[in-house]
């Protein structure tokens, strides 16, 4: 946490960044504005109060947007259902679009926006059915809003996500240089455990037989006092250079690498007799074909028989050792069985308890298996079987809540794509619901909008409309039809009724002034027929 004064060049990026944003909120106000004093006064029907106020709510709304897009999505729609409860008006559609299309790209998620367009959908059917305007002006509500406000929201949505993919990429881009230089860093840390292996295992190996010879020197009869002192001497160095080995391989091993590289181009046979000609007493018995090895699986038994043999040297000096090397036609097993150690024999050399741990690590990575523990004359026994063709062991899968970087890219592409398909999706789907309503609509006010005869001559001039409204259906035909002929002079309002269900005309034509019924006509398409008056006028 930064407790002391931002940099110089910090300060003045926050400024410039800042000034940026203010001056294209003054630009987008300056633009919604112009589309207000297009409708204002005196010739756009708005009085000065009005046109003040909404270009007051549309700096309020585009001062809102970066931290509160939808209050200032439903501020714009607000102010145009005020003007027209259509929606669809010249001083805020733009506005509509504007806020529409930020709000889809500065809001984070998507379901607060699916709430609010669905309270401004029923605040829309609340609003026609207070103005008394039908359904029909709700349809054309819900026609502005999907284009106006919808599609807008959808397409700031697409932007936003890909906007988020193009970042993830370049984050992900960063994460796996650092992996690559983790990866790095962790191969050079393995390069030196297996160097510290080569060490351990040739020079411990190497250490142990040197001791084991001064042990022998030490109590050699034929040697005077002083060269059995040099003897034990050497016994000694070789004990301490072992520890000193111990200790650097302790530091080099530090990352937990315990299965090293063995020295190649020595046999066990080799190792056996270099063993023998240090004073250990072992043997070595093969059977089997001696069909040729892979080179893992050779490495794995020399590393088997070294091991067991240094052991031997370090633990039981002086005792019998017996090796065996058993082929068949699938496997090979190594055994190593050092017998109890002759009493009065040397002190034992000095252990890091590693040896089995990384042996056994060799083993299991060539497909094999190790057992080692006491023997039942007191001895100690190793042994090893494995497989003349390796077969490695299966590599654990990375668990299912471990995040990876393709992973996480193949989500960023899908949140993009799904984005794209309901950029397209969404506003065709709900055209195709919208269009099915008003269809239904249409049969339905069409069924209800039949005046019977008999109602129609019913009707008399000068009835109020209280009194007509009784005998009338629930709906009437949706403004003047085309091509019937001119309503009278003088008339306030005109309705217009079907005389039959799924016909155009002939209509029935009633037109009131001054609340009562001035004119009753059956109208038809002047190009067909002229307008006759009715039988009762």
């Amino acid at each position: 946490m930064l407790t002391g004064p931002l940099p110089t060049s910090l300060l003045n990026n926050l400024r410039r960044e800042r000034t940026r944003q203010w001056a294209a909120d003054l630009a987008l106000w300056a633009m919604l504005s112009g589309f207000v004093l297009l409708k204002g006064y005196p010739d756009g029907g708005h009085s000065p109060w009005s046109v003040v106020l909404g270009v007051g709510l549309i700096g309020v709304a585009v001062l809102l947007c970066r931290a509160w897009p939808l209050v200032s999505l439903g501020i714009a729609v607000a102010l145009s259902a005020t003007v027209s409860a259509e929606l669809f008006t010249v001083s805020y559609t733009m506005a509509l679009v504007v806020f529409g299309y930020l709000s889809g790209r500065r809001a984070p998620r998507a379901r607060p926006a699916l709430h609010t367009f669905a309270g401004i959908t029923t605040a829309g059917l609340v609003l026609s059915s207070v103005a008394d305007d039908g359904l029909w002006s709700w349809f054309t509500f819900l026609t502005t809003l999907l284009f106006a406000v919808v599609v807008p929201w959808l397409v700031g949505r697409y932007v936003r996500q890909y906007a988020e993919l193009v970042g993830a990429g370049w984050q992900l881009a960063d994460r796996m240089e650092r992996e690559q230089r983790a990866i790095a860093d962790r191969e050079r840390l393995r390069e030196r455990s297996r160097i510290a292996g080569d060490m351990h295992d040739s020079l411990g190996h190497d250490l142990a037989l040197i001791a084991v010879q001064a042990a022998a020197l030490e109590v050699d009869p034929a040697l005077g006092d002083r060269q059995q002192t040099a003897a034990g001497e050497v016994r000694q160095a070789a004990a301490d250079a072992t520890a000193r080995l111990r200790d650097i391989i302790g530091v080099l091993r530090a990352d937990g690498e315990a299965a090293p590289v063995s020295p190649a181009g020595e046999s066990v046979a080799a190792l056996v007799e270099r063993a023998a000609d240090s004073g250990v007493e072992v043997t070595l018995t093969e059977s089997g074909p001696r069909a040729p090895l892979a080179p893992m699986t050779d490495r794995a038994v020399h590393r088997v028989a070294q091991e067991a043999l240094t052991n031997a040297a370090k633990h039981a000096p002086g005792a019998r050792v017996a090796v065996r090397l058993v082929r068949d036609e699938e496997s090979v097993t190594v055994a190593v069985l050092n017998s109890r150690p002759r009493e009065g024999s040397p002190p034992t050399l000095p252990s890091g308890g590693t040896g089995l741990v990384g042996l056994d690590e060799r083993v299991r990575l060539a497909g094999g298996t190790l057992a080692h523990g006491p023997a039942a004359d007191g001895g100690f026994e190793v042994s090893a079987r494995l497989p003349l063709a390796v077969r490695h062991p299966p590599v654990p899968a990375a668990g299912p809540e471990a995040p990876t970087s393709a992973k996480e890219l193949n989500r960023a592409r899908q949140r993009v794509r799904r984005g794209l398909r309901q950029a397209i999706v969404a506003p065709v789907a709900a055209v195709a619901v919208l269009g099915v309503l008003m269809f239904a609509f249409d049969l339905y006010a069409k069924s209800r909008s039949v005046l019977d005869r008999e109602q129609f001559d019913r009707l008399r001039i000068g009835d109020t409309r209280d009194r007509t409204r009784t005998l009338l259906p629930g709906y009437s035909v949706d403004g003047r039809p085309e091509g019937v002929g001119p309503e009278p002079a003088g008339a306030d309002t005109c309705a217009y009724y079907r005389t039959e269900k799924y016909e155009a005309t002939p209509l029935y034509r009633l037109c009131f002034k001054d609340g009562r019924l001035t004119d009753k006509a059956v109208v038809v398409d002047v190009d067909n027929e002229e307008n006759r008056p009715a039988s009762s006028r």
